[in-house]
């Protein structure tokens, strides 16, 4: 079954099984079950395995997963076994920190480019990359083949943002501005709200 035909709530805990089995992989492990993996994830095993059946059979009877080839075949599916170039938009605190971090290359992805519409901020370096003025964007993800882009100024912004992602190509917005934006719905977009999940949380807070 192609990854598109599964339900996106399974596609969305692939990353989950891929990054514990990445970890057992370079702890040495070679061998994994459903019922460890649960034990690791807080997922219940036939979920795991149910999960899996959508895009093949990974695992033998009595044997469990070997966690090498599953690793791999994962990221086939997730289309991380290549490296996605990314467009950072917003060089504020956040997109700061963001520019800065180290985790995303392991896991696929490589941020090349940054920019902004302040023009203060034009010019300046972060990472060892120039901020661009946003007006560039259009022509650098053309040149640069980008597909995937995040977003990380204020919410007011937010959208305007969006539309000049969506006209110049992109494909995938992960969106840290604390708002739902707008965009046809071949356009992948995923958001990360802090405090909405501190708010998550504090419900269960007396």
């Amino acid at each position: 079954m192609a990854t598109n035909e599964a339900p996106d709530i399974v596609v969305g805990r692939l990353p989950i099984y891929l990054r514990a089995l990445t970890i057992m992989a370079e702890e040495g492990q070679e061998i994994t079950s459903s019922q460890e993996l649960s034990k690791k994830l807080g997922i219940s095993s036939a979920q795991i395995r149910k999960d899996l059946s959508h895009f093949g059979e990974f695992g033998k009877q009595g044997t469990g997963y070997e966690i090498a080839y599953l690793r791999d075949q994962l990221k086939r599916i997730l289309h991380v076994e290549r490296t996605w170039p990314v467009a950072l938009v917003g060089y504020g605190d956040l997109g700061t920190a963001l520019a800065n971090y180290a985790g995303f290359a392991p896991k696929g992805f490589e941020i090349v480019a940054v920019f902004d519409s302040a023009q203060d901020k034009v010019g300046q370096q972060i990472a060892g990359k120039e901020v661009l003025d946003l007006t560039e964007f259009p022509a650098v993800v053309r040149e640069r083949d980008i597909k995937v882009a995040i977003v990380a100024v204020p919410s007011s912004a937010a959208q305007e943002v969006a539309g000049i992602l969506v006209e110049s190509g992109i494909k995938a917005i992960l969106n840290y501005a604390p708002i739902n934006i707008s965009v046809p719905a071949e356009v992948q977009v995923q958001y990360i709200d802090p405090a909405a999940h501190l708010q998550h949380m504090t419900y269960y807070l007396e």
